[in-house]
């Protein structure tokens, strides 16, 4: 249980789409089927009651895994529902955390997730977050002890709801990356999402794995059995690229942009580790490692900052619309459709789902509806 909280309570035709997202293959188009927002809630909320988490938990979980259903970061929505169903049920994740703050001065927290599930931790810290912030101008909080939260565009949104940039950042629960030049898994895909707020348009999120593709995506194959492009996993042996899904254990992950990518994600993996007292390169321990190996010890960190304390916040949004007009405005090459800044598709992807339902595939729905059995509730399939 979250206590003390410190508030109240795809692409089209060839665009330039900067956000994290899964893109519905043919194959799955034609054996999709669409679940109501509401009724995948509601199956979300049950299935993880039946792990033993409070209501009021569950539901924030939920809320967050169907965010990134509604607004297209399908690899962290229902998808991993069965993950986390197996972490809880073996003891890897607690399903009741004592969330509390370690230490705090006027701009920064670090805060203890008690090895609840991170999209707890991160609920709590983007919050806390957004009241240093309006004390101090910018409020910066690390979390220790915490575990995979999904879509970190979620939780760098939530300041912007409150006049402020929000900005998230992980260091992964498992490493699948090598350093550039190495062959040795000691990188996790730690992703950085960044939100700024606009004022007629939608917010500007960016949020990506600072691999080439990210682990969703590239289990999404997996689970489909679906080949994957060259330049995603390389094999350890002798970097040969890997497209058969079957073989991911084979390989490595492959950085975005090269030696930047794989940069990128030491830099951004130190600050969510080390910093936070929590693991990084040689200490992170898979999250699939046989229970009793030791806690996971996940390090995440949200911060906000309030525009107010440069510019007025309508001056200063009125400029942000003014530049993503400019932008989508601006000459392009031949064959593409349109020119978007990040996260503008995801408010009209919100609505289509939000009237159309959550499009699922045949066989993730199958996978689902066997947790579902398993855990004695009502199947997804059969909900409206």
């Amino acid at each position: 249980m979250i206590t003390g909280s410190p508030l109240a309570p795809g692409r089209r035709g060839r665009g330039l789409l900067l956000e994290s997202t899964h893109v519905l293959t043919k194959a799955e188009t034609e054996t999709t089927r669409r679940i109501s927002s509401v009724g995948l809630r509601a199956f979300l909320e049950d299935a993880l009651r039946a792990c033993g988490l409070p209501g009021a938990d569950a539901a924030v979980v939920a809320g967050a895994m169907l965010e990134a259903d509604l607004t297209g970061q399908d690899a962290h929505g229902v998808f991993r529902l069965p993950g986390y169903v197996r972490q809880l049920k073996r003891g890897a994740f607690n399903p009741r955390p004592n969330i509390r703050v370690l230490e705090r001065s006027p701009a920064t927290a670090l805060i203890d997730g008690d090895q609840g599930m991170g999209h707890l931790a991160m609920t709590y810290a983007a919050k806390l977050a957004i009241e240093l912030a309006r004390a101090s101008g910018v409020g910066w909080v690390g979390a220790r002890r915490s575990n995979h939260a999904g879509a970190g565009a979620i939780y760098a949104a939530i300041p912007v709801e409150h006049g402020m940039v929000g900005i998230y950042g992980a260091a992964s629960s498992v490493n699948h990356m090598a350093p550039w030049g190495g062959s040795e898994p000691l990188l996790g895909t730690n992703p950085i999402a960044v939100a700024i707020p606009a004022g007629e348009e939608p917010p500007v999120i960016l949020d990506i794995a600072t691999s080439t593709a990210s682990n969703g995506a590239i289990r999404t194959h997996e689970l489909e059995g679906i080949p994957m492009p060259e330049g995603w996993v390389q094999s350890r042996k002798d970097g040969s690229p890997i497209t058969d899904p079957r073989r991911i254990n084979e390989g490595t992950y492959l950085p975005m942009a090269g030696y930047k990518g794989s940069g990128l994600s030491i830099v951004i993996g130190l600050l969510a580790g080390p910093l936070n007292r929590a693991t990084f390169g040689r200490d992170v321990r898979d999250f699939a490692a046989p229970a009793g190996a030791g806690p996971l010890n996940v390090g995440q960190f949200v911060v906000a900052l309030d525009v107010a304390r440069f510019v007025p916040l309508d001056v200063f949004t009125a400029e942000v619309d003014r530049h993503i007009r400019d932008l989508a405005a601006s000459q392009r090459l031949p064959g593409v459709e349109e020119i978007r800044a990040p996260g503008q598709g995801r408010a009209a992807r919100r609505n289509e789902r939000e009237q159309s339902g959550v499009p699922l595939a045949a066989t993730l729905l199958a996978h689902v509806d066997e947790v579902a059995k398993s855990l004695g509730i009502k199947p997804l399939s059969a909900r409206a």
